[in-house]
């Protein structure tokens, strides 16, 4: 009796053994892919205080795959800064806008997307492939007399060693932009 028992047991340990053994680290580039996930805008209401204007914030979420691991940068430096601007001018996430006016879409240059920074993804971990997405948070404040205009956005990220993502666009979405 106590032979039947075990047997399940047994046959369950097999088969998570077996699973565990199929899986196979993915084989990415080591050049970093990204594409668009999702866009989401949210109204914050005015307050009391300085920064407390009506704006709105805008959510971009985009997924990456890199096979080598080596994305993000913590604590960036002057050094590092100048060595990422000396390639190509822009840090590891690069993000313009583009707003349409007359029926064209017109990039509209923002100087705080100019040199942006995310965290390493990999700190402390094992060097190998990742995937998953990052968020990037943008507001638009609203003045005394805004112009809205339909506002999409492209985006790239690259690696510490300077390989860049293919460029994905966004979805279009209406935006305050003070007159």
């Amino acid at each position: 009796m106590r032979r039947q028992q075990i047997q399940p047991y047994l046959f369950v340990f097999g088969l998570v053994l077996t699973m565990s053994a199929c899986f196979n680290e993915p084989n990415y580039s080591s050049t970093p892919e990204i594409d668009f996930k999702g866009l989401f805008k949210y109204s914050l209401n005015a307050g009391t205080g300085v920064g407390k204007a009506k704006r709105d914030s805008v959510v971009i979420t985009i997924g990456f795959k890199d096979g080598d691991g080596n994305l993000g940068v913590d604590n960036p430096t002057e050094a590092t800064t100048s060595s990422y601007s000396a390639n190509g001018g822009w840090g590891n996430y690069e993000i313009k806008a583009f707003r349409l006016i007359n029926k064209q879409y017109v990039e509209y240059p923002q100087p705080v997307l100019t040199t942006l920074f995310f965290p390493d993804l990999t700190k402390g971990k094992p060097k190998g492939a990742i995937e998953g997405t990052l968020d990037f948070n943008q507001t638009f404040p609203y003045g005394t007399t805004n112009v809205f205009y339909p506002t999409k956005f492209q985006i790239r990220i690259r690696d510490r060693a300077f390989n860049a993502s293919n460029i994905i666009e966004t979805d279009t979405i209406t935006l305050p932009y003070v007159r």
